[in-house]
This record gives C-alpha cells, sequence and structure tokens, in this order.
C-alpha cells in the first residue's frame, strides 16, 4: 500500500458523512475523487485488503437495551443448515461456531438483540423450536464496555 492508500484506509475507518453523497465528502478529504476513492476501495475488496464496509449501530442509544449471547449445542452435521438460519433472524447480529472442549459442549454462538430479556428469551424460544435445538445456555449482557474497532496507520499520521 502506498502513502495515498493508508490516507484512505485512515479516512474511511472513521464515521462516514451523513449525506446522500458520503463518498464525495470522504474523497474531497482525502484530495482525489469520489471515482478513484470508489475504484480504490473496490480494489482493496478485490485483492482481500479489507472484506467489508458497514455501520455500527449503537444498541442502546436504538432502543435494544436487552442483549443474551446465546450458546446452542448443535449437530455437527445440521451445522451449516442451522447457522444459516440463525443467522437470518432479524433480531441475531452474530452468528459462529466455536471449538467445545469437555466441558463446554456449546458450538453455536448467537448474539441476540431486542427491547426487553423477555423478548430476547421469545427469539431463543423462536430459534430452538425452528431448529429442534435443546441444549443451550444464555449469557445476557449486563454492562455494554467501550466499543472500539481496529484502526490502521494511525501511528503514520501521528508523525507527520
Amino acid at each position: 500500500m502506498d502513502a495515498l492508500d493508508k490516507k484512505i484506509i485512515r479516512t474511511v475507518q472513521n464515521d462516514f458523512p451523513l449525506v446522500a453523497k458520503p463518498y464525495e465528502i470522504l474523497a474531497e478529504r482525502v484530495g482525489i475523487s469520489e471515482n478513484e476513492l470508489i475504484c480504490r476501495l473496490k480494489r482493496y475488496k478485490d485483492e482481500g485488503q479489507i472484506r467489508k464496509m458497514g455501520a455500527v449501530l449503537g444498541h442502546y442509544t436504538a432502543g435494544f437495551a436487552a442483549n443474551v449471547l446465546c450458546a446452542w449445542v448443535v449437530p455437527p452435521d445440521h451445522m451449516d443448515t442451522i447457522a444459516k438460519a440463525m443467522a437470518a433472524h432479524s433480531a441475531v447480529s452474530h452468528c459462529y461456531d466455536r471449538t467445545t472442549t469437555e466441558d463446554w459442549p456449546y458450538n453455536v454462538y448467537t448474539m441476540i438483540h431486542a427491547r426487553t430479556r423477555s423478548e430476547c428469551d421469545a427469539v431463543v424460544e423462536e430459534l430452538a423450536q425452528e431448529n429442534r435445538l435443546t441444549d443451550k445456555v444464555l449469557l445476557y449482557s449486563v454492562k455494554e464496555w467501550k466499543k472500539t474497532s481496529m484502526r490502521y496507520f494511525e501511528e503514520e499520521a501521528a508523525v507527520r
């Protein structure tokens, strides 16, 4: 990556402008055309330098005061089908598999967001029934810690 690539990454990892053409504003900040910015971002994606760009929802601010990590025991031969079904549910923000241990048999985790704990419980029961699962554990969030994303090329900007 050259200096311009690094400047682009530093710029797009910040909050996006809430305007009709955010890439135009970001390109101006970098000092290039909107078209060049978009072409470079596509190249980064195609070359595997970035995986995705997306919004991060402030769950509590948006009214989702209850969150539960539900760890499930899913039959390995049904893992893909069940995980895809769970991930498709609108209340599930994350769904991933995990390695089990002798004393922790849970191999699929779902993060569920709702307005209340009872709504979370209802989603868990819906997922359990739809996927014919019975063995699970619910780990409710009790405190939201500071959320931060990785920051890249910041030290280079600080030196200048």
